[in-house]
């Protein structure tokens, strides 16, 4: 489930980000566009308790308990996704500001987006494992699959701290 490759490309988007800070000679730059998005922030953040509480019910055979909490992480992750679509149509209806602006539209656009698209595989996944679950083919004999799913979901946040840090602190 862990590919390496994915990770080199995530940091060549982040270095690449970094390295063109300042450099776009037509704005508009990322201090002029950026709003920090904290609500979407504490959201993904959260979901990383969220799906360890599941996962910790699901192993005591608390299918319940399981379901809410399981419900509780896709839910944020979703919150999350239509949060940096809201922020992107703000973007690209409201300012114009495309992949094809300029430098830090090209970088912002394509790292934002490439860590959106692991947060859709990532719901993916969990979407499928409650319809297992609810089916009835669940319970503790799943555990571990869920547990999988967790390590990859507590990655792709770990990953947006750092997207976040680049992109709306450092790149501000």
């Amino acid at each position: 489930m862990f590919d390496h490759r994915r990770e080199r490309h995530l940091h060549h988007l982040v270095v690449a980000y970094l390295f063109y800070i300042g450099k776009s000679l037509s704005g508009p730059t990322p201090r002029q566009i950026l709003e920090l998005p904290i609500v979407n922030t504490i959201c993904l953040l959260s979901s990383s308790a969220t799906i360890t509480i599941a996962v910790r019910a699901l192993r005591r055979g608390d299918t319940k308990r399981f379901s809410f909490w399981w419900l509780a992480t896709i839910a944020l992750g979703a919150y999350f996704l239509f949060g940096t679509g809201r922020e992107w149509y703000r973007f690209i209806h409201d300012t114009g500001f495309t992949i094809q602006t300029n430098l830090f539209g090209t970088t912002f656009y394509s790292l934002v987006g490439l860590h959106a698209s692991h947060v859709v595989v990532g719901l993916l996944g969990a979407i499928r494992r409650h319809g297992i679950l609810v089916r009835g083919f669940g319970e503790k004999e799943h555990a571990e699959r869920a547990h999988v799913l967790g390590l990859y979901w507590h990655f792709v946040d770990a990953v947006w701290v750092v997207v976040f840090t680049v992109v709306y602190i450092i790149g501000r």
